[in-house]
């Protein structure tokens, strides 16, 4: 996994062909690549690509920086290896380190069972809504929304959780051992 060049829009192009009915020009690739260089990601297995994400930040939002996945692909070769949740963790982590995102938004076909449940379950992404015949072929949208600040939030939340549990079982534990202490 690596943050993609422009020497890889080529073959991040193809692999986009390769596996996806929606379809970018390589003019549209080179904007992302030139707009937000380090929301553009690749898996590169031995020089040749195999994955890519591409990401942006949402021009239409004014009032805070968010994110959105414009396209994910793995080639069929490399699927059920995790590249398409790495991928998508490096976008993630450059969202948010570099940008300040607070989330990050997608959409996804709702026949799109594979994609739905790396998207729900194993990134934790929510569906907000369905854009109906989002797609050419007029198949309809789940729009997902994955949220930053609300994460961290949570992980906070739940360190203080362990924090507490642990400093209970050390007083436990210190109780116990003075019991055992007692019966020797």
């Amino acid at each position: 996994m690596r943050a993609a060049t422009i020497d890889d829009l080529h073959a991040m192009q193809r692999c986009n062909l390769l596996c996806l009915p929606e379809n970018y020009q390589l003019k549209y690739y080179l904007y992302h690549a030139l707009a937000w260089p380090a929301l553009l990601q690749v898996a590169d297995c031995d020089g040749a690509i195999v994955g890519y994400v591409l990401a942006k930040l949402d021009e239409e939002c004014k009032d805070e920086t968010r994110g959105h996945i414009t396209s994910l692909s793995v080639l069929r070769t490399h699927r059920k290896l995790g590249l398409a949740a790495t991928l998508m963790r490096a976008a993630h982590a450059a969202l948010e380190e570099v940008y300040d995102a607070a989330d990050v938004s997608l959409h996804v076909r709702v026949s799109n069972e594979a994609a739905l449940h790396l998207y729900r379950d194993v990134l934790r992404y929510e569906r907000v809504g369905v854009e109906k015949k989002y797609y050419a072929d007029g198949e309809d949208a789940y729009n997902m929304r994955k949220t930053f600040r609300a994460s961290e939030a949570r992980a906070n939340v739940d360190v203080e959780t362990l924090r507490t549990r642990v400093e209970g079982m050390r007083a436990g534990s210190g109780q116990k051992s003075k019991r055992r202490g007692a019966k020797r």
